[in-house]
């Protein structure tokens, strides 16, 4: 059996620290797999059943990195490192300014007693006091074989401080300020990366503080406020206006609208009556409820999207593997070509420019800049998605969405509501109202369970139209049902049970044909004497269908409809939507086969219900599940629509388009930044004092550009 663990780590600087953690991990007896993502600063792990947790723990902090409990402690502890950073940054500027006056002195060749004293105890409090831990990482580093950014810092500000010391004994230019302004730089560089890169998972941070920690439960008739850890399913709980739904659960009593945006990105408050489903961490805003609990703790529907951002945010996506193929070599290599410019420039008798060059070289470099790339983009995009109701459940779904090039539509639940209602009330006569047709009609079928007569129960019911008592109820099987009111015998159903009740339907043939050719179902009512009307129930359109259909269109996709429904029906919807190819009347076993023919055409992505449409869902490139209720865990496909309507759908694509194309902007920037700023340093064109300090300011630049342009799709227009 396959144990899961997520640690959390702090003290990550680099790409190459969190390959260089997986690297010791993955020697530990029993482990499968495993996956340090550097941007949220967690690692991932599968192994056998017998593998302790405690011992992975160890191992990450024996190799120098910090392991927290992902709890108040992992936010009391990040708000310290923070604090921490900030404080270091601002004091190596402090004391590196004064460094600068003291260059300026020497150039001026008006230099002070005891200068070079100060500039030593100035510039080793800077490098060695307050870049400590940039040099231990690097030692530590060192000593397990592998090379992460810290050496590069700590081999950099070292190799100019010594110089400066060695300016003691023999005339040479003095390099402290370079050594101190690098570190202050680096310093400043990490204080705003940390910060950033704690911005990426801002969403995720969010939607957690979303819980409520109370609830208000019926105990023995009485009201009680327990812990949130303490309510059971099935127990009762009031929810007051303006007060979050502790958990999820089922109205029994009272009515009210909820705002709902937190979980599923819908602006408008949704209706909530006796038999609604109600999400939990949402907020009631007019009415008392009592909502009946049906999910807690890790089953509801808040910590399910929680657990499926993580697992989502955790996924590596194939573009991602080939950056960290060169990030993995990227410091070897720079120390490689710091070696052979120091190599190069003595040959040709340029001793300074080869230490100022090779320092260049080490400084200027940046793995962080390839290392954060894909994981901040993948991680703000996924959590900006799950703020809209849009669960990215596998990250590679971002880059496929990029090359789908047909999009499969199921017809019903994706393109119409899922259920009939009521679409046309049509008396015979002019004596005969709508409402009171609507009334014998609902009725007498509201003793009956077919869908169809549930459906004009429901119209009833919002049309605020009260039901009459009746008599001698009977279903007639496929044909509909009849009962007796006022002693009036009364009859709605098909033509047939018309005309085996011997009433006259001649007057409403133009009426029926019409309906059919709308594929909607006609219900004819009658008394015992004759036909007072008809009412037409379909399974009617989402309202924002059509419109998304040719947002899709305008896109560059090309759409069916897939469905089990007869063909009429299929093409009468797909006409109204603007969908040009059908494929109807197929099985829910057969839509795995048409989805593969489909694929030779190209990629495809389906879009259907999570569960029922399940193995198609799983066949596409892309399965997009129309989110049928909180139960979203059990759903196939790698994007789930929570809000089950199609401007989603519309959304979902835009976002990955959008992170997909950020993750390849971030990745152009990081290389073109290092094959363009290593080969500059290396030919001397930084070969002057201030080259290095520039060097730093450079490298600092090149990470946190990266960062912004992903935290940029906080704020895209979807």
């Amino acid at each position: 059996m396959t144990k899961k663990f997520t640690i959390k780590i702090k003290g990550m600087h680099c790409a190459s620290c969190a390959r260089n953690i997986e690297a010791q991990i993955k020697k530990h007896p029993g482990v499968y797999s495993v996956n340090v993502n550097f941007a949220t600063e967690q690692m991932f792990v599968e192994s056998e059943e017998a593998v302790l947790e405690q011992d992975l723990k160890k191992i990450v902090e024996q190799t120098g990195y910090k392991v927290v409990q992902e709890t108040s402690e992992e936010e009391e502890t990040e708000r310290k490192i923070i604090e921490q950073a900030k404080t270091r940054a601002i004091l190596a500027l402090i004391l590196s300014v004064p460094l600068m006056f003291t260059m300026v002195l020497m150039y001026l060749d008006r230099m002070f007693f005891g200068q070079l004293w100060v500039e030593t105890i100035l510039s080793f409090i800077v490098v060695y006091i307050l870049g400590w831990k940039t040099h231990i990482s690097a030692f530590q580093a060192v000593k397990r074989l592998y090379a992460n950014m810290d050496v590069l810092i700590s081999l950099g500000t070292s190799a100019a401080f010594f110089f400066g010391i060695a300016s003691f004994f023999v005339k040479l230019p003095v390099f402290f300020e370079i050594a101190a302004f690098i570190m202050a730089f680096h310093l400043l560089g990490r204080y705003l990366e940390v910060r950033a890169r704690g911005k990426t998972s801002e969403a995720l941070r969010e939607l957690l503080k979303l819980e409520s920690k109370t609830a208000r439960i019926l105990v023995d008739g009485q009201e009680k406020e327990v812990l949130i850890e303490e309510v059971k399913v099935g127990d009762i709980m009031i929810i007051r206006p303006g007060e979050k739904i502790p958990t999820d659960g089922k109205v029994i009593e009272g009515q009210s609208s909820v705002d709902e945006s937190m979980a599923t990105g819908e602006s408008m408050p949704v209706e909530k009556k006796i038999g609604d489903e109600t999400i939990g961490a949402t907020v009631n805003q007019y009415g008392v409820l009592k909502i009946q609990a049906t999910k807690i703790g890790k089953d509801t529907f808040l910590a399910q999207v929680v657990r499926l951002v993580e697992e989502a945010q955790r996924s590596r996506i194939p573009i991602q593997e080939f950056a960290d193929k060169v990030t993995s070599y990227f410091v070897p290599i720079v120390l490689v070509i710091a070696l052979l410019t120091i190599v190069g420039w003595l040959i040709v008798g340029q001793w300074f420019v080869a230490i100022v060059a090779a320092i260049t070289v080490l400084i200027i470099a940046c793995p962080c800049a390839l290392g954060l790339a894909t994981p901040t983009a993948l991680t703000v995009g996924i959590g900006r998605g799950a703020r809209q109701g849009i669960l990215i459940r596998r990250g590679e779904a971002i880059e496929l969405m990029g090359k789908i090039k047909i999009i499969v539509l199921d017809k019903t639940g994706t393109l119409t509501k899922g259920k009939p209602s009521v679409t046309d009330i049509i008396p015979i006569n002019s004596k005969s109202k709508i409402l009171n047709l609507l009334q014998l009609a609902a009725s007498v079928e509201k003793n009956s369970e077919h869908p169809l007569g549930q459906a004009i129960v429901r119209k009833a019911e919002d049309e605020g139209v009260e039901l009459i008592d009746v008599e001698n109820f009977k279903a007639i099987f496929g044909k509909g049902v009849e009962a007796q009111i006022n002693g009036k015998k009364i009859l709605v159903g098909t033509k047939k049970l018309m005309e085996e009740n011997k009433i006259d339907i001649y007057f409403v043939h133009g009426t029926l044909g019409e309906l059919e050719e709308q594929s909607k179902t006609a219900m004819l009512i009658s008394d015992d004497k004759k036909v007072l009307g008809v009412i037409a129930v379909a399974d009617t359109l989402k309202e924002d269908a059509k419109e998304a259909v040719q947002a899709l269109h305008k896109m560059g996709f090309k759409t069916i409809m897939l469905t089990g429904d007869n063909e009429k029906t299929a093409k009468a919807i797909a006409n109204q939507v603007g969908i040009k190819e059908v494929i109807a009347e197929v099985l829910p076993g057969e839509k795995v086969e048409v989805i593969k023919r489909l694929q030779k055409q190209g990629l495809v992505a389906m879009t259907g219900d999570g569960i029922n449409d399940g193995p198609a869902l799983t066949q596409a490139d892309v399965g997009i599940a129309i989110g049928t209720g909180t139960d979203i865990a059990t759903e196939a496909g790698e994007i789930t629509l929570v809000r089950g309507d199609l401007s989603s759908l519309v959304q979902a694509i835009k976002l990955s388009r959008a992170t997909f194309k950020t993750i390849r902007q971030n990745l152009f920037w990081a290389f073109f930044y290092n094959t363009v700023a290593i080969p500059m340093a290396a030919f001397g064109i930084l070969a002057t004092m201030l080259g290095p300090i520039i060097a730093a300011g450079a490298m600092v630049f090149s990470s946190l550009s990266v960062v912004a342009n992903s935290l940029r799709l906080r704020k895209i227009k979807l």
